[in-house]
């Protein structure tokens, strides 16, 4: 199957001579959800804004559903929904107008059965006949998200969803994200928040500099960038580390009470049983051990550190 959105060769330079996108290439698949890392002016927002018809590319070409974005600007617009970063609504009016009110400006006819389920399906139908300078921050991002998905497009855009939005509030708009998908909708978002890749992403892309520097699924990216640790808490302190066990991964925790010792999980279990029984060997003993694996973040400050 054809992807979703097609993205070829992408450059951006702005009149001062910044270069925000510089050649990038990638391929959204139907369905799926895409998050997008990066740090602040990585160009996650600008390559957002070509897709969705709100910037034009210096250079590039970028389909959606086939359509070139530029040429067709019409037919791709309408298959797109857009969640901003901004909390840009209208504070004086009502969540049910605001939101009917996007649909019009597809040119879709009204539709109130289907702002109903979606304002259900965010949690907001008990306010839809309040102000919008009535709700909370969480509920003005559901409306902004509302809004988005009134002319039922078949792409949602979220940048930086959760951005100032409490830790509660925060899990329950990945659940409404997951729940989007199981109805279809292709999601790629921007994030800051780790932990938001982790959770309900399917591949994760990693931008910097304008270049994109790798999309992955998220599993296997973890499981051939990510480490492992085994730490072992020691039954009596080491001074300094035996000669034939210097190096190779392992080091000597402060105090002297621990052993770190890094390694591949994929390729390095057998490593793993020689250390003990090189310690075994050397009379040293331990109370306990642990292991810890490299999360997403780490994968994330590794790739965009060694991109600089």
């Amino acid at each position: 199957m054809a992807p979703i959105i097609s993205i070829r060769n992408l450059t951006k330079t702005y009149a001062n001579g910044f270069q925000a996108l510089k050649g990038v290439d990638l391929d959204v698949e139907r369905g799926e959800i895409l998050a997008l890392l990066g740090p602040n002016g990585a160009g996650k927002t600008t390559m957002i804004s070509i897709v969705c018809g709100i910037a034009n590319p210096s250079g590039g070409t970028v389909l959606v559903a086939g359509h070139d974005v530029v040429k067709d600007f019409r037919a791709t617009r309408s298959l797109i929904g857009l969640v901003p970063q901004e909390l840009t609504t209208d504070q004086f009016e009502t969540v049910w107008n605001t939101v009917s009110f996007s649909r019009g400006l597809y040119g879709k006819k009204a539709n109130p059965a289907h702002i109903e389920k979606v304002l259900r399906d965010l949690s907001l139908w008990e306010k839809r006949d309040n102000m919008l300078r009535e709700l909370s921050g969480g509920m003005k991002r559901r409306v902004l998200i509302a809004k988005a998905l009134s002319h039922e497009p078949e792409i949602l855009f979220l940048d930086e969803p959760t951005a100032g939005v409490d830790v509660t509030l925060r899990k329950d708009m990945w659940r409404v994200v997951e729940k989007l998908r199981q109805s279809g909708v292709t999601i790629i978002l921007t994030t800051h928040y780790i932990e938001e890749a982790e959770e309900i992403a399917d591949r994760v892309g990693v931008i910097n500099g304008g270049k994109l520097l790798l999309v992955e699924d998220k599993t296997a990216l973890m499981a051939k960038l990510g480490r492992k640790q085994l730490i072992l808490d020691l039954a009596e302190p080491l001074a300094a580390l035996p000669h034939r066990l210097a190096g190779n991964g392992l080091s000597l925790g402060a105090g002297g009470n621990t052993l770190v010792y890094d390694f591949d999980a994929e390729h390095e279990q057998a490593r793993v049983a020689a250390l003990l029984t090189g310690l075994a060997a050397e009379g040293i003993h331990f109370k306990d051990l642990s292991t810890r694996q490299s999360s997403l973040e780490d994968i994330f400050v590794s790739l965009v550190g060694a991109d600089k």
